[in-house]
């Protein structure tokens, strides 16, 4: 077929390499099932790593779903639905904390944007349906005054992202999907030294809804404060 197999090799190598690496004991707690203390739902973005940003290393921790712009929802016959990717660990094994993780100079917001100032959607159709349903979280950042709009497009678009995050973390904390007692937090992952001179560092955004950062640095534990920044305040 003339395909270049060299990233096939690549991958097989790596699993041999992660399969050395793994203690004899490493599946045995999750061998017959899951039981994962969060779902955090991320962008799906290569430079965004799941298990990573946390710094876990063990299987089961995080049920990671992912999709275009961190989106919490889906559509089913023109109804917006929760994602079932976020449902499911918090209705069948036993999650009660969600986590909505947005990054900096995230493509998606960056295609919303351009669609909602007057351009095409990018394509191709699974794209576009992603890209559409963030263009009214996009609008309504826009028009909510915490967005500056006379900035450079850089700074709009990453206040954008984190607008995202609080809009996703908002709708998913009111959802009559998502029973009384989970927490839904909301991060902001930075690479590119947006929020601070600590590239790959999460910072909190939202906490059900409360978007305040002073407000968010009461709530978070003792010593963690300067992780609760904002562009939006």
């Amino acid at each position: 077929m003339g395909t270049d197999r060299d990233v096939l090799e690549r991958l097989l190598a790596g699993n041999d390499r992660h399969v050395e690496s793994l203690p004899a004991d490493y599946f045995a707690d999750v061998q017959t099932s899951q039981h994962p203390t969060v779902v955090a739902i991320c962008c799906s973005d290569s430079r965004v790593s799941h298990e990573g940003m946390w710094g876990i290393e063990r299987p089961g921790a995080v049920f990671t779903p992912s999709n275009i712009g961190n989106q919490i929802w889906d559509e089913d016959g023109g109804e917006r639905i929760v994602d079932g990717g976020v449902l499911y660990p918090i209705h069948h094994t036993g999650t009660d904390v969600v986590a909505v993780v947005g990054h900096t100079g995230c493509g998606a917001v960056t295609a919303a944007y351009h669609v909602a100032t007057g351009e095409e959607s990018p394509g191709p159709k699974g794209v576009d349906k992603w890209v559409d349903q963030l263009v009214p979280v996009v609008e309504a950042g826009l028009e909510s005054g915490l967005v500056d709009t006379d900035a450079d497009d850089e700074r709009v678009i990453n206040q954008l992202v984190e607008y995202n995050v609080g809009y996703q973390v908002r709708s998913l904390a009111e959802s009559d999907e998502i029973p009384d007692g989970v927490e839904v937090y909301g991060f902001v992952y930075d690479f590119q030294g947006i929020y601070g001179d600590e590239p790959g560092r999460t910072y909190l955004v939202s906490v059900d809804g409360e978007t305040d950062p002073d407000a968010l640095a009461d709530l978070v534990p003792e010593g963690y404060e300067a992780t609760a920044r904002s562009l939006l305040y």
